[in-house]
């Protein structure tokens, strides 16, 4: 079954602008379905293949000029044979009616290559997990923790398959084999420990030396952990929020998974019953909420400004969004049920910021909704 992806029809326009397509993301989360859905003439190769990728990296521009044949290739996977990016670049020069479409599961590796040799010749896009406007009505009205628990990874809207069956396959499989080709891993266990206190350090400042000295590893490799996890599309940060720039490099940041799903199988939750009681389900419906704004954006091919603020008076305000030179405030709140307290950080922001301030809403789990012109609240299936 195909579900229509939103990011769609910005990859069908940019192409007639650019001649190479990146497409990034995390494993499964159906960038091959989408290319070939979008795509079909376009021949296929995929450089997970050792003796397809072999080939490539011996002669890279007799291998498109084969693979090709004359017209439009799709090749998965290209950070794995990174020796097509230059041959690419001078093909596409030679004729611009080429066209090529990378799709890549590592940030990093895929965008070095990028960067080196085909600036200015490619239009890039980011494709995360379903987004809940994506999803049928029937998949929508799906009870909060459940939508929460499961997931929105492809084949678990798509199949029948379990939760605990697919992230126990998707952690063996992805995360301890293919992560530890780009950082030094030599103890799995200390690795999986660290990464079952990144989800238990959900919509918490980082403190990276609290985590090495609880896992006994240094402060630099917490630091390498994260950023392959990020490179990975598994985990990201959310920087704090200032009015001078340079402030928000240096303070601590909070941390995300683009899937709150997987973070549910990292703590051993088990069931949707499970979260409903569990004493993070505050911090994961603060993570599903915040990982939907993250999509929609990347979605229109945007990139997503938002951030997060906390003063020394421990005033906290979950998401910080800025457009066009204008600030839009939420607080996010787990709760069912409304309550005028929820509008105290936000009046407070908005006598700090003033008229810099476009909108405050608060996001939460309730049916009741209002929009005024000074606050709002609505239900997170309608942000």
């Amino acid at each position: 079954m195909f579900i229509q992806r939103k990011i769609a029809a910005e990859i069908i326009a940019q192409q007639e602008f650019f001649p190479v397509t990146t497409i990034t993301g995390p494993r499964q989360s159906g960038k091959t379905t989408l290319c070939k859905k979008l795509f079909p003439a376009y021949r296929y190769v995929n450089m997970e293949d050792a003796g397809t990728r072999f080939s490539a990296i011996k002669s890279p521009r007799e291998f498109l000029l084969e693979h090709s044949d004359g017209g439009n290739l799709i090749i998965d996977e290209a950070q794995r044979a990174p020796e097509l990016f230059s041959a690419t670049q001078v093909l596409v020069d030679e004729d611009r009616s080429r066209r090529f479409v990378f799709t890549g599961s590592s940030n990093f590796a895929l965008m070095r290559g990028i960067t080196q040799s085909l600036a200015g010749r490619t239009s890039i896009f980011t494709l995360l997990p379903f987004s809940l406007d994506e999803l049928s009505s029937e998949h929508r009205a799906i009870a909060t923790d459940k939508l929460i628990f499961r997931g929105s990874y492809p084949k678990l809207q798509t199949s029948v398959i379990s939760e605990n069956a697919f992230y126990s396959n998707y952690y063996t499989s992805y995360i301890e084999r293919d992560l530890r080709e780009f950082v030094n891993v030599r103890d799995l266990s200390a690795f999986e420990d660290f990464m079952r206190l990144c989800a238990s350090s959900v919509g918490c400042e980082i403190n990276a030396t609290k985590f090495a000295n609880m896992l006994g590893i240094s402060r630099e490799t917490v630091h390498a952990w994260i950023s392959t996890l990020e490179a990975a599309y598994l985990v990201f940060r959310l920087p704090p929020f200032f009015k001078n720039i340079r402030k928000r490099i240096v303070k601590a940041h909070k941390l995300y998974f683009y899937d709150p799903g997987l973070a549910c199988w990292l703590l051993n939750i088990n069931s949707e019953e499970q979260l409903q009681h569990h004493p993070l389900r505050g911090e994961l419906f603060e993570n599903f909420v915040i990982s939907e704004q993250l999509k929609r954006k990347f979605n229109v091919a945007r990139r997503p400004n938002f951030y997060f603020y906390r003063d020394n008076l421990q005033k906290e305000i979950d998401l910080i969004e800025e457009e066009g030179g204008k600030i839009h405030a939420y607080e996010i709140k787990a709760a069912r049920t409304f309550h005028k307290d929820f509008f105290k950080n936000l009046d407070y922001f908005r006598t700090i910021f003033g008229d810099g301030i476009a909108s405050t809403q608060v996001i939460y789990d309730g049916e009741s909704e209002l929009n005024t012109k000074k606050n709002g609240f609505v239900n997170f299936r309608n942000i």
